[in-house]
């Protein structure tokens, strides 16, 4: 009866994969993962890291060297392996370039990888990500608020990716993200991930309760999956920022969330948290609270992308002329009135400005232009006059009625609605026609840049071929450096089997020297100066060199002379058996002569009497010893032809594989020319209506123009005296 399948299959605990992982030569049939090294633990265990699906085992390979998270799977996921496949494909599919940040890891799932007890089982492997969680980077970085608020953008730069390739995470949370040593984000735990070919099929998660919107339900499964969670994370990340003693007052070490918990979303008036955050002086992380708040009682497909938080395009500017935008309207989508600054207005369509009617002159004289008429005839008599009668003498006197007419002439034709009107229309069109690039240049910077992509593509094309042959010459290298390889150890190792005879013989000599230098110490350890003192050395000087450490023939090994440069004598230091000299009241050269005599013939006597030979079990335990190296090495030699072989096999794979990756490159490099190509086009359509848009901006910027200098100083005094 074959193994059960389906939701009745029972899946080995992670107990059980930590049992088994504990021979890797015989559980994996992976080449990479057969006899890979797992992470223990203080007993001696491999550790695990264990979830609501699986546990994950961090492994090294034997043959890469690489370090890969191994997921084991404890309970049953429907359609398990046509998801990995299609999450996989998807994820292979992302240009690195057009990410921004490098945050998906690469992985593979293998089926029927592992064996506990009698059954095989799937595991996934992943790349192993060099980066610590979201909540222990706080930990130790909450202080830094430009360091917070970089990752909060570098965040939401995350979910804009996701959003742009139309793929939802599902379980957005602290222990998901992790952080590099560069501060950008990784993502792991694939999975509950969307991706489009999975449309249809429900969800197999809800996510961590701390980051769940109250409302998402066990079948959600969509591009929406992660809105709430984003805004819960972006939150706690701008909260921190702009106040770091957040993470302090309310988070709690080593809990699951960051700023907000699960009670947080169901009773927001009950929650001092959320209440915190929404009276917080800052109005972004007080409008981003509201939010949160808001969102907590939508549907999942009601929430906003986070995206709209953070905008990447400036406003289209827009040119007024005779109407106005009304004041307060409300945020787009629902949003709070506080982030209505902050979201980036739809681009207005790319045609020219409504054309704006100007009169053709002046029209209706106002009370200022019949003062203006009366008062150039008033100042002409008033010159006359003061010509006739002679009362001024000054060379411009006569003069200064007149220039005061046509000064106060001036501010009447500045004062005239029809010039305020024929200047904004000439400042609007001038302002959006510096809005629009010159279409002279914008078509030769897109004729240079088909001309770049063409010869780009052209040397693709040409590349693919050699990459190919490069890449089949560097397998027939691998195989000439695998055997080299495979020379070298053999010689190696017949040449450690020929030296253990001499590796004995030397071990013998060694083990033999160590037992007959603790016979001579013990010997010598057992003669006391006390007790048979040296000729001339009494109980005094006996006292005081026990009193210095020198109590035994063993607790010194000679003696120096020295010279006492004030009593122009030689005196005598004793060297202990540490090699530290000392200086003993008492012991002159003379004495220390006598005493280094007594000892060297204590010596001579233990050295007769040494054993001259091991024992049988000495022996015995060195032989074996040599026996164990033999075995060893022996099996090392036979492990060398089978080792060779398997990177023979390994490095064929691995050709094979960059085939087919070179075949995929290629193939996805071709799809993003095409899109490349449709981008051209579509840039030469705009490139098409922009220059009509120029042409007709231009042309009534012209016309503008020439209306504001018929509206001239001359004309005006004749519409003050004529009418028009």
């Amino acid at each position: 009866m074959g193994p059960a399948t389906g939701s009745q299959r029972r899946f080995p605990s992670g107990a059980e994969y930590a049992e088994a992982l504990q021979h890797t030569q015989l559980c994996f049939h992976h080449p990479e993962l057969k006899g890979a090294r797992p992470e223990l633990t203080g007993l001696g265990l491999p550790r695990p890291i264990s979830g609501a699906f699986a546990s994950v085992f961090s492994l090294t390979s034997p043959s890469s060297g690489r370090r890969y998270a191994v997921k084991c799977f404890t309970r049953h996921v429907p359609d398990q392996e046509r998801r990995y496949e299609a999450i996989s494909s998807r994820l292979a599919m992302l240009d690195p370039a057009e990410l921004s940040q490098p945050w998906n890891l690469g992985f593979e799932y293998l089926p029927d990888a592992i064996s506990v007890g009698r059954e095989r089982y799937p595991v996934l492997k992943m790349e192993w990500a060099e980066a610590v969680t979201l909540s222990s980077w706080l930990d130790d970085n909450h202080a830094d608020r430009v360091a917070v608020d970089r990752l909060a953008d570098r965040f939401e730069e995350l979910t804009r990716d996701l959003a742009n390739h139309q793929i939802a995470h599902g379980d957005l949370q602290h222990g998901n993200l992790l952080v590099a040593s560069d501060d950008t984000l990784r993502l792991v735990d694939y999975d509950g991930m969307y991706v489009p070919a999975l449309a249809g099929l429900g969800g197999t998660e809800r996510g961590h309760r701390n980051y769940q919107s109250p409302l998402r339900g066990n079948d959600d499964f969509g591009v929406d999956l992660d809105r709430f969670s984003a805004w819960v994370i972006f939150l706690s990340l701008k909260a921190i920022a702009s106040e770091p003693a957040l993470w302090s007052r309310l988070h709690e070490p080593s809990g699951e969330f960051l700023l907000l918990t699960e009670d947080d979303f169901t009773s927001p008036a009950g929650s001092a948290r959320l209440q915190t955050l929404l009276t917080h002086p800052d109005r972004m992380v007080s409008g981003l609270a509201d939010q949160v708040q808001t969102l907590a009682c939508q549907p999942l497909d009601m929430v906003p992308p986070l995206t709209l938080a953070v905008p990447r395009q400036r406003p289209a500017v827009t040119v007024i002329t005779d109407s106005t935008a009304p004041n307060g309207a409300p945020g787009e989508g629902g949003l709070p009135g506080w982030m209505a600054g902050h979201i980036a207005s739809a681009a207005s369509p790319t045609q020219p400005a409504s054309s704006v009617d100007l009169p053709g002159g002046f029209h209706v004289r106002t009370p200022l232009d019949v003062v203006v008429a009366v008062v150039w005839p008033l100042m002409l008599a008033v010159t006359l006059l003061a010509l006739v009668m002679g009362l001024s003498t000054a060379p411009l006197g006569p003069a200064v009625p007149m220039i005061a007419a046509a000064a106060f002439s001036v501010f009447g034709q500045a004062r005239r609605p029809e010039r305020a009107q024929a200047r904004a229309v000439l400042s609007g069109l001038t302002a959006e026609l510096a809005q629009l690039d010159d279409p002279v240049k914008a078509e030769g910077k897109l004729r240079k840049e088909r001309a770049k992509f063409d010869a780009a593509e052209t040397k693709r094309a040409a590349d693919h071929p050699h990459a190919q042959s490069r890449l089949t010459a560097s397998y027939h290298g691998e195989l000439q450096q695998i055997e080299k390889r495979r020379v070298r150890k053999r010689q190696e190792l017949d040449k450690k089997i020929a030296g253990l005879s001499e590796e004995r013989g030397k071990a013998l000599r060694t083990a033999l020297a160590a037992r007959q230098s603790a016979y001579v110490r013990e010997r010598l350890g057992r003669r006391l100066i006390a007790q048979n003192p040296p000729h001339g050395i009494g109980p005094k000087l006996a006292a005081r060199l026990a009193a210095a450490g020198v109590r035994t023939a063993a607790d010194f090994t000679g003696y120096r002379a020295v010279r006492n440069a004030h009593y122009n004598s030689v005196g005598a230091e004793l060297v202990l058996s540490n090699g530290r000299r000392i200086d003993v009241q008492g012991i002159g050269e003379a004495k220390a002569m006598a005493l280094d005599a007594w000892r060297r013939q204590l010596v001579a006597a233990a050295e007769a009497s040494q054993p001259a030979a091991l024992t049988a079990q000495e022996r015995q335990s060195i032989d074996q010893g040599i026996e164990v190296r033999r075995v060893r090495l022996a099996a090392e030699l036979r492990s060398v032809d089978a080792a060779a072989e398997a990177s023979r096999t390994k490095a064929q794979k691995e050709m094979e594989d960059g085939q087919a990756r070179l075949t995929r490159e290629n193939t996805l490099a071709g799809n993003r020319a095409s899109r490349q190509r449709q981008e051209f086009s579509r840039r030469a359509v705009a490139l098409q209506q922009n220059s009509a848009r120029h042409a007709a901006l231009s042309s009534a910027a012209e016309t503008a123009e020439a209306h504001w200098r018929r509206l001239s100083f001359v004309r005006y005094l004749r519409f003050l005296y004529i009418g028009r």
